[in-house]
């Protein structure tokens, strides 16, 4: 039978519930036994696709086009497996399809009520998972904290798989937060006893607490948990703050969680085996000479905005053995042609994002870049950014711009598609997901991937216009990577550049630690070549 593991978290939120889970993942994969995960969100809305950043941060997509929470892209990058739409559930999708079978007559005239029918279908979506990717153990994160109106369905669903599945099958994981207070000079044990309560009045008792604190816990303190909690003091796990994420998976396993689950579960394993992981996590936090990048961004404040992209700089500069030092520029501080900030980077990169707020700045940030040389990658709306640049300043295309900012403009060198133009719902509308694209060679795109075709996850729905295509082209921008039938443009790159590449997918979403994408390798690799000198750089054209 499928084994499943639920991952709670308790006192306060963001603590840390979705890199426990990855990390379990990690260190159960580390034994050959297949896994997958599982996020269930309490809020109301289908997916976050249309939150804003400062509500939600990044949107990562799976392989499908789910638009989902950025712990998948956790998941994702510490257990190495692509995931699917199936692996994020929120209450909106679970209310909407409960509805949806009432008002077909499915349920004969019977009374829809919370528990059972709201409850059976989360059951079902977390079986559903362990179904369709064959895993021994699913892991289910539930979002939110303890003691949240909005998951006592949740909780009440994962307390029902216990008694549904078999104790043997089934494993609570509590994540808690130890405040420090620095008057008394100790770690408080109070919170987490009341959060273990709460648990415990909806009817779970944890079987593991993770420990999170900014301080060591002493041995007095996983006693007294493991006393008034109920749990084994070998379950009680401290998660003290690391270096890196990457880092806590040899710390469960330092505390012997790993075998404490196979023993419980009764699962079958192998001996763990970490020593690459373990490699990788030095080599990150080994002293090295750094790579300075400017980020361009709106949401730079909220750095979770750019989770995915600031790991897969991480991930690059590894490789080269250095250390991405990443410098959070506003847009919107630049847009008055205040670039002053960008003289003492190494690399340009400006990501995704949507609306108008802060174009002018990346506008800018691209126009440095070509003219003196940086090296920049541009990711989505980065890729739009500079073929406005380029056109505005090169084609002397003045008023040059995308339909999303101005509809009225001359110059549309980015539109929508034809088949765009008549959607009006915002919410899972956009091109999202795989799709392939063909590599041009001899190009820069073609010799980072070194193949002919790659496969990239998209998420936007603003195109290169092919009307003015054949320009761009004559005076050096060029198409790099196309789609299959050759109508789409999906990397562009300038032809008298150092490394300038553009790209309308998310490359970032693919990004492993220990597999960066060659897109960013590629980056990293020319942005280190650079040498700063105030406003000047230099760097060989090839």
């Amino acid at each position: 039978m499928t084994k499943y593991i639920f991952v709670t978290g308790g006192v306060v939120s963001s603590v840390g519930k979705g890199i426990s889970a990855a990390s379990l993942g990690r260190i159960l994969k580390s034994r050959s036994i297949p896994v997958s995960v599982q996020k269930l969100d309490p809020y109301l809305n289908v997916d976050p696709g249309t939150m804003s950043p400062y509500q939600h941060g990044e949107v990562f997509v799976t392989k499908d086009g789910a638009e989902t929470d950025l712990d998948l892209g956790h998941y994702e990058r510490f257990i190495g497996t692509e995931l699917t739409q199936d692996s994020n559930v929120t209450s909106g999708q679970v209310y909407a399809s409960v509805i949806a079978q009432e008002r077909r007559g499915d349920f004969l005239g019977g009374t829809i009520q919370v528990v059972p029918h709201v409850t059976n279908d989360i059951k079902r979506r977390i079986r559903q998972v362990a179904k369709i990717s064959g895993a021994d153990v699913v892991i289910i994160e539930v979002g939110g904290t303890v003691g949240d109106i909005e998951g006592q369905p949740f909780l009440e669903a994962i307390r029902q798989m216990r008694k549904d599945e078999g104790r043997d099958n089934v494993l609570y994981i509590h994540v808690t937060f130890l405040p420090y207070i620095s008057a008394t000079n100790e770690l408080k044990t109070k919170p987490t006893q009341h959060s273990v309560n709460e648990l415990r009045r909806i009817g779970i008792q944890p079987d593991v607490i993770l420990c999170r604190s900014d301080k060591e816990i002493s041995e007095g303190v996983k006693d007294k948990i493991s006393l008034f909690c109920d749990v084994s003091k070998e379950a009680v796990i401290p998660l003290v703050n690391s270096e890196t994420i990457y880092e806590v998976p040899l710390l469960l396993e330092e505390y012997n969680l790993g075998n404490f689950i196979v023993d419980h579960l009764r699962l079958k394993a192998k001996e763990s085996n970490l020593d690459s992981w373990r490699k990788m996590v030095q080599g990150l936090k080994t002293s090295k000479e750094p790579v300075i990048i400017g980020l361009i961004g709106k949401y730079v404040e909220l750095q979770d905005a750019y989770y995915s992209v600031r790991e897969a700089l991480y991930h690059a500069a590894l490789i080269h053995n250095r250390e991405a030092q990443i410098q959070w520029l506003s847009s919107e501080e630049l847009q008055e042609g205040h670039t002053t900030k960008l003289e003492q980077v190494q690399g340009i990169i400006v990501p995704g994002g949507f609306g108008y707020r802060g174009i002018e700045g990346m506008i800018e940030s691209a126009k440095f870049a070509r003219e003196k040389k940086i090296p920049y990658l541009g990711i989505c709306l980065g890729m739009q950014t500079m073929i406005i640049e380029f056109a505005r300043h090169v084609l002397h295309a003045h008023g040059a711009n995308s339909t999303e900012f101005d509809c009225n403009t001359p110059y549309p060198v980015i539109d929508l598609l034809p088949k765009q133009r008549n959607i009006n719902q915002k919410g899972g509308t956009m091109r999202l997901g795989t799709y392939p694209c063909h590599l041009v060679t001899g190009t820069k795109a073609a010799h980072a991937y070194g193949c002919s075709t790659t496969h990239e996850r998209h998420r936007h729905r603003f195109e290169f216009n092919n009307d003015f295509r054949q320009p761009l082209e004559q005076a050096g921008v060029i198409a790099s990577g196309l789609s299959p039938n050759g109508a789409l443009v999906e990397i562009a790159e300038l032809k008298n550049h150092p490394w300038m590449v553009a790209c309308q997918f998310h490359p970032e979403f693919k990004s492993r630690p220990d597999s960066p994408h060659p897109l960013f390798t590629s980056f990293i690799g020319a942005a280190k070549e650079t040498l700063v000198t105030g406003a000047q750089t230099s760097l060989p054209i090839s």
